[in-house]
């Protein structure tokens, strides 16, 4: 499993930063998932492997723009690049109106099926490959939270069990191993019901924008990597008196620390924060405060940093492809 960072800056962007927009690649090599959707995203795409043809599914987080804005051109632009394939999109249920809406006034066709699932009812989304779920955050609109678990770590066919309900051996067999349900005398068959693990599933927690960070604390059992937003640090939050609905550096340091995390990527960050020891506040303070709460992996990731969680759990940064990438800010290992 992949991460690779499209975009890292909160509200607006900069000539290093875009606006919210994360990419997780399934460990099959071929699918990958979107998270927050901010406005050029597409562009950035272009800078890096992925097709929108291989895209699975989009998380949003919330309706703030610089995490939704660039859905419609996004999605337009698969469609003229002909895709077929249906995409899911979960997201805030105001997200499919303005969406139908903004198609519907510009005269967009897109040649593929939308699936809106609203994440205000959402249980659980699931693939062969991976599971997700939701937690909602607070934030000055309703927000959420997504845990990405492995869903099929080294799995192999349980015997007995097949046996045992009369399954008979050939193609469902085949496809019980490959992850799908089956139906056999009208009665779901669940792949997972019928698999054995080798190894704990890898786990992903990223949350959207949240001033509470305790509320990611269950989501985060299990898991190796937490990525959250670092809007601030706590000197521009005393000087200013306000938030505004977002975490501190320390905070979600802190909070990582406790929950025993192995991994924290902190991302989100504010225009004002810039690189290098220049006037003013430097994204080395942010790094600098956070080092102080966690003793864990601590990374600050940049537009195009890409990190690659492996089978034991292990996260490890990966030498990008795109020529305006950078390397990842301030990596702590104790």
């Amino acid at each position: 499993m992949d991460l690779l960072f499209l975009g890292t800056s909160s509200g607006t962007p900069t000539r290093a930063r875009n606006v919210s927009a994360l990419a997780l690649l399934e460990a099959t090599g071929k699918g990958w998932h979107l998270i927050d959707c901010g406005e050029g995203c597409q562009h950035q795409l272009l800078h890096t492997p992925l097709s929108l043809h291989d895209l699975r599914a989009i998380f949003i987080t919330h309706v703030h723009g610089d995490h939704c804005y660039g859905l419609p051109g996004l999605l337009a632009s698969a469609g003229m690049t002909r895709r077929h394939e249906p995409l899911d999109i979960i997201a805030p249920q105001g997200i499919e109106a303005w969406l139908r809406a903004t198609f519907a006034m510009s005269h967009s066709w897109l040649g593929y099926e939308l699936r809106f699932h609203a994440v205000e009812t959402f249980d659980q989304w699931r693939n062969p490959h991976l599971r997700v779920e939701a937690t909602a955050l607070s934030h000055r609109v309703p927000c959420y939270g997504y845990t990405f678990t492995e869903a099929r770590p080294d799995p192999s066919l349980n015997i007995q069990r097949l046996e045992r309900d009369g399954i008979p051996r050939g193609p469902l067999w085949g496809q019980l191993a490959r992850g799908f349900d089956v139906e056999l005398g009208g009665r779901t068959l669940r792949s997972e019901d019928y698999l054995t693990f080798g190894r704990a599933p890898r786990r992903i927690v990223i949350g959207g924008d949240n001033d509470r960070p305790d509320l990611l604390a269950q989501a985060c059992q299990g898991a190796q990597v937490l990525v959250h937003e670092a809007t601030y640090t706590e000197a521009v939050v005393n000087a200013t008196g306000n938030h505004f609905g977002h975490s501190t550096a320390a905070q979600v340091a802190a909070f990582a620390q406790q929950a025993g995390v192995p991994n924290l990527l902190l991302t989100h960050f504010s225009p004002r924060y810039q690189p290098g020891p220049q006037r003013g506040h430097s994204i080395d303070d942010v790094h600098r405060e956070a080092s102080e709460k966690y003793s864990g992996h601590l990374y600050l990731a940049e537009d195009f940093s890409r990190f690659h969680l492996n089978k034991n759990g292990v996260l490890v940064p990966v030498a990008s492809t795109s020529n305006r990438s950078g390397s990842s800010h301030g990596a702590q290992e104790n």
